[in-house]
């Protein structure tokens, strides 16, 4: 059976893509990791962390090739995987990834500048709780991180300083068109007519860029669609995937 790696967004584990891997299950053989510092394994407080180093842990789960898809922070990883290792990845779904290298035009600063508020990142582990509501209120508007419940807000609070670390390495990324054009990959490109703006710029200049992309909207999820909406987007990511 074909591999299937699923990658989870940043905040949440691997239990996200559980009913999706329960639909794959039968012809695929799912794998479903934690990233780095999630799950029972924390990423130490204040060590520095890149993006890349997540990248390189889903490689080594790969010995043969496989279907990889991915959510936001998930998604990035899922076409940097695709970089570094194209040997390893058949077919790629990824809902709204944060390939932000991709604004590298003119016609991008207002989604540039738009993504520049999710700095200055944490200093230090002690100081990410501030951070992280102008993270949940970028991307869900503001009063999102109060709104939430004590429980997800803690749930954003463990892997808080990783996550950080995170958003800070994808916006400073500078991959960029040219260097995504070369995904061969068959790839769907899934997202949210209700996601942030600045998202919304990137995924449709993504599913320009890439050669053998496919774009699907949904219209009413935001940017969390595969939880919010987890029956529609499962349903187009297995039709895909089985096509």
């Amino acid at each position: 059976m074909t591999p299937v790696l699923l990658v989870h967004s940043s905040g949440f584990t691997s239990r996200q893509w559980r009913r999706l891997g329960e639909l794959l299950a039968p012809h695929h053989r799912v794998i479903a990791p934690d990233l780095l510092g999630y799950g029972a394994d924390r990423w130490p407080a204040d060590k520095p962390f890149h993006f890349r180093e997540d990248v390189a842990m889903l490689a080594a789960l790969l010995d043969e090739p496989a279907h990889v898809v991915g959510h936001s922070y998930g998604g990035l990883l899922a076409l940097q995987l695709a970089l570094a290792r194209p040997d390893r990845v058949r077919r790629i779904a990824v809902y709204e990834p944060v390939t932000f290298g991709i604004l590298d035009e003119p016609e991008d600063a207002v989604a540039r500048e738009s993504i520049a508020q999710l700095s200055p990142y944490p200093a230090n582990a002690a100081s990410v709780e501030p951070w992280l509501e102008r993270f949940v209120d970028w991307w869900q508007g503001t009063g999102a991180w109060h709104a939430l419940g004590a429980a997800t807000q803690q749930a954003f609070r463990d892997p808080g300083w990783k996550l950080s670390q995170e958003v800070a390495s994808l916006s400073a990324d500078r991959t960029d068109r040219a260097r995504y054009a070369t995904i061969a990959a068959p790839t769907l490109i899934l997202g949210g007519e209700r996601t942030h703006p600045a998202e919304l710029h990137v995924v449709r200049k993504l599913a320009r860029t890439l050669p053998h992309a496919t774009l699907q909207m949904f219209p009413d999820p935001g940017h969390m669609g595969p939880i919010t909406h987890a029956a529609s987007i499962n349903a187009a990511i297995t039709a895909f995937l089985a096509s």
